[in-house]
């Protein structure tokens, strides 16, 4: 049975927060120690619930200390190696979109070309009258290709053919 989806935002009620304060709370500590079990890592939670003096600490006070005084003591490199700042992260991101849209753009302009081939061959642009200078030097370079190609694979199959049987 599917839940219904919680909307993410403060809880005014004050029993009613701290009940899902502790919940949540017992959820995350769960997950923390499935997570330690069956990746074979080391896992502690500090959490700071509101107004209380201490945090609350998991699985143990010693153990949280432990793990956190061996991350401090890993070299810099070691636990930012991946760590990216919004700006490095955002350019990133930039980055990536831009390649999709000119691989997309490569694809449609392709796809173009292709349809106008197939109109070309079936007689819809007699002469190539109506075509400008720009959309015959693309359909030339496609061509040029797809005739490229066709020799390649022809060769290909020139090479792995059997010899004919003897008659």
């Amino acid at each position: 049975m599917a839940r219904k989806k919680v909307t993410l935002q403060y809880i005014a009620k004050d029993s009613a927060r701290r009940a899902r304060f502790t919940k949540r709370l017992g959820s995350l500590m769960k997950k923390a120690t499935e997570l330690g079990t069956m990746c074979d890592v080391k896992t502690c939670l500090v959490v700071y619930g509101e107004g209380e003096a201490e945090p609350q600490v998991f699985p143990s006070h010693a153990e949280a200390v432990d793990i956190l005084n061996e991350f401090k003591s890993m070299p810099e490199l070691g636990h930012c190696k991946k760590t990216l700042d919004q700006e490095a992260f955002l350019t990133q991101r930039i980055a990536k979109l831009r390649d999709q849209v000119d691989k997309a753009r490569r694809e449609c302009q392709d796809s173009e070309i292709r349809y106008l081939l197939y109109n070309i061959m079936h007689g819809n642009h007699p002469g190539l009258v109506d075509l400008s200078a720009e959309e015959l030097a693309r359909v030339g370079w496609k061509v040029d290709e797809l005739l490229k190609s066709l020799g390649e694979r022809m060769a290909k199959n020139h090479v792995q053919a059997p010899p004919p049987a003897p008659c």
